[in-house]
């Protein structure tokens, strides 16, 4: 693929030990990027650093708490230089009835997902747009567009409507913005959820579509591409006839996760704040 060349770029990848950004350092580290994976379990992140080919670096990192934010570019910058890209990858999620979802569940899934992009993006916006150029990429998820049942938080989080008034702010400046949207992608993350009408994505998928905006830079990017159609195509329906479409293509995950009891384990660690290198997506 041609377009902006990687080689040489600085790029930062938040909760990148483990998953979809351990597969996004690689790939990036493979076209030559230099990467430093940011991630609360330091010592899976340095494993991680270790196993992948080119220049990867690993780095101490929680995005909710803003010191340890700053102490991660900070390294980063003394280490390299200034970032060029921030990839905000890092992400939790609770799934169930929104009754039975424990407010302890929420506050996290805030915090990491919504509050810990939002810390990010104002960490490093300003210097970028010093300097006139920047690419941040954030890996959301499809469901703040299609809201299955039971990710109603998940999907609630805010973070395509934060991105698109700072795109917005940015314009002009050189820094671009883009947010990618995957289904259902096969990670712990995930596990004991449905994909509903769309096959299970792997984390190679969704690293192929970052490097992919960082050569041609877009703002969307729906994985796969059918969930966006979907998205376009009953927007013009009718609600009644839009809602029959939705429950046929979108997985009701209330329902599958009472068919598993294999993500009880994954929420104990993901959600109760402490280190664990299998937190992130």
């Amino acid at each position: 693929m041609t377009g902006t060349p990687l080689a040489g770029r600085i790029v930062a990848v938040t909760g990148g030990a483990q998953g979809i950004g351990r597969e996004i350092a690689r790939q990036l580290a493979e076209a030559g990027a230099r990467v430093a994976i940011g991630d609360r379990d330091a010592k899976a992140a340095e494993a991680t650093a270790q196993a992948l080919p080119g220049q990867v670096r690993a780095f101490a990192l929680d995005v909710t708490d803003t010191e340890s934010y700053r102490r991660f570019l900070a390294e980063v910058t003394d280490l390299w230089g200034p970032l060029d890209v921030l990839v905000n990858n890092a992400g939790v999620m609770w799934v169930g009835a929104f009754g039975d979802e424990p407010e302890s569940a929420t506050e996290r899934m805030l915090a990491v997902n919504l509050h810990g992009v939002i810390r990010g993006v104002r960490l490093v916006a300003p210097q970028m747009r010093a300097r006139g150029s920047g690419h941040i990429v954030t890996v959301a998820s499809a469901a703040s567009k299609l809201a299955p049942p039971g990710e109603s938080t998940y999907a609630a989080n805010g973070v395509l409507g934060y991105l698109t008034g700072v795109r917005e702010e940015l314009r002009g400046s050189g820094v671009h913005v883009s947010v990618i949207m995957p289904g259902v992608v096969d990670t712990e993350l995930a596990v004991g959820t449905d994909s509903g009408a769309t096959a299970r994505l792997q984390p190679a998928d969704v690293a192929a579509a970052v490097v992919g905006v960082l050569r041609r830079p877009r703002f969307q990017v729906a994985i796969p591409s059918t969930i966006d159609l979907l998205v376009r195509v009953t927007t013009l329906l009718p609600q009644s006839l839009r809602d029959l479409v939705l429950r046929r293509a979108v997985p009701n995950q209330v329902e599958a996760v009472e068919r598993s009891s294999t993500r009880d384990q994954y929420e104990a660690r993901a959600l109760s704040g402490t280190t664990d290198p299998k937190k992130d997506r």
